[in-house]
């Protein structure tokens, strides 16, 4: 079921020990990946400090664009849960300057208290 999951856009836990290498020489010193989750190629990863979207692109994937959004700069986030019939997670965030939000529907099962409580760490500081 993961890679249909993946194909339909749903999101899966990564373990953020795995990330290290990816990210090494983005994160600066001290800061830490806390949680991350991955939707076919692409990664959320919640620091200490920002949200930063890996959006792997091309057929090869040699091209990826990492997107740093400070925490400072996220006006408001929503995370709605699954129910019985509805079995997606949806997480929006929008940030300061843009009108549509970061969207992304994260399967049943997937950390979705934990996301929420990252977001409200890093927003709420």
């Amino acid at each position: 079921m993961g890679l249909l999951d993946g194909l339909l856009g749903h999101g899966t836990a990564v373990d953020t020990a795995s990330l290290e290498r990816r990210l090494d020489g983005i994160l600066i010193p001290g800061e830490t990946a806390r949680l991350a989750f991955k939707i076919i190629r692409d990664v959320f990863v919640f620091t200490e400090r920002r949200l930063l979207l890996i959006d792997v692109q091309g057929v090869t994937g040699s091209k990826v664009e990492f997107m740093s959004v400070p925490y400072r700069a996220i006006v408001r986030f929503s995370v709605e849960t699954a129910g019985t019939f509805d079995l997606d997670a949806e997480l929006r965030i929008w940030v300061s300057g843009t009108a549509e939000p970061i969207a992304r529907t994260l399967r049943k099962g997937s950390d979705v208290r934990g996301i929420q409580r990252a977001l409200a760490e890093g927003v709420l500081r």
